[in-house]
């Protein structure tokens, strides 16, 4: 465990980043948002990661984002930075500015434009970074998907020791459960594993999952806070039967639009729990207004409202 004793464990929203009809952010809505998901009872909260659409924001804008989570949470509950840039030179500063903004971890994808070709690589740019907060507890963010960085997840874990010592944990947005399972056991567990797929929630608590960071958690944490506590009590049929509830969801936010309005979509469900965030950044995609007239409709159909919120 880090020297600090930093470990999260429960529910950690990967949160939006609000903006005007304009596109600009829209730091008004930030404390608003924050209070939804302290009364939710999430357990940390994740900045400007995907769901934040940290990539799509300037340095700047992704520092006002950082301040103003931090001072709206006020010290509740942890505020994990995501800082990873295409420039480690500007991603340094993103990590230097969080730890002097309050935050309680940063995190970090690794570039993606001029690709990470080896592990050895991939530790020299991180060992740049989170030099910006030698104070902070560092997670890598794992997210193959989304950056066609496929590491040997267990490997890297059992280097970072000597080339990280800052290195906590993953927060890992992966598929593969037994690569996931194989972290956990990584030096006795010392590493704190966060599982990031919403959708799988269930497998990530039987592989041993610590905790979980979703994008659906910014509208939907009471169904996924009763799979922990179902899954927690050995009421495995019920926590199978909740987590077939979140396969819904997730596969109708898909369905609704394209691959291309799926951020689209969740940013346009916290409109439909009067949450509005605004529009999402190209090259992603908004849904249009039918679609969003849709997408109410087909929530209200599998009863979302119902068991989503409650």
């Amino acid at each position: 465990m880090h020297k600090g004793g930093f470990w999260i464990e429960g529910l950690v929203p990967a949160v939006f980043t609000p903006m005007d009809q304009e596109g600009e952010i829209n730091l008004k809505k930030v404390k608003p948002i924050v209070e939804h998901l302290l009364d939710d009872g999430v357990n940390a909260i994740y900045v400007c990661g995907s769901t934040g659409e940290g990539p799509s924001l300037s340095t700047d804008e992704r520092k006002a984002v950082t301040e103003a989570y931090i001072e709206a949470v006020n010290g509740r509950i942890p505020v994990i930075v995501q800082v990873g840039h295409n420039s480690i030179r500007q991603a340094f500063l993103l990590a230097k500015h969080a730890q002097k903004s309050g935050a309680n971890a940063i995190s970090s994808i690794p570039p993606t434009y001029f690709k990470v070709q080896s592990l050895k690589v991939l530790f020299d740019c991180l060992e740049e970074i989170v030099v910006g907060a030698p104070d902070l507890p560092f997670y890598y963010y794992h997210i193959p998907r989304l950056t066609s960085l496929n590491i040997n997840a267990v490997e890297f874990l059992s280097q970072s020791t000597e080339r990280l010592p800052s290195m906590v944990g993953i927060k890992y947005s992966d598929f593969k459960i037994f690569e996931f399972q194989a972290c956990l056991d990584v030096e006795d567990g010392r590493f704190n594993m966060l599982f990031g797929s919403d959708e799988m929630l269930l497998s990530g608590l039987v592989a041993g999952a610590h905790g979980a960071v979703g994008s659906t958690f910014n509208f939907a944490a009471p169904l996924y806070k009763r799979i922990l506590e179902t899954f927690q009590a050995g009421e495995i049929a019920e926590a199978r039967r909740l987590q077939s509830l979140s396969v819904d969801l997730v596969g109708l936010l898909e369905t609704v639009g394209s691959t291309e309005t799926f951020s689209g979509a969740l940013k346009a469900m916290m409109g439909l729990i009067a949450l509005d965030c605004g529009p999402i950044r190209l090259p992603q995609l908004n849904l249009t207004p039918t679609q969003v007239k849709l997408l109410k409709q087909q929530m209200e159909a599998i009863g979302f409202f119902e068991w989503g919120r409650v």
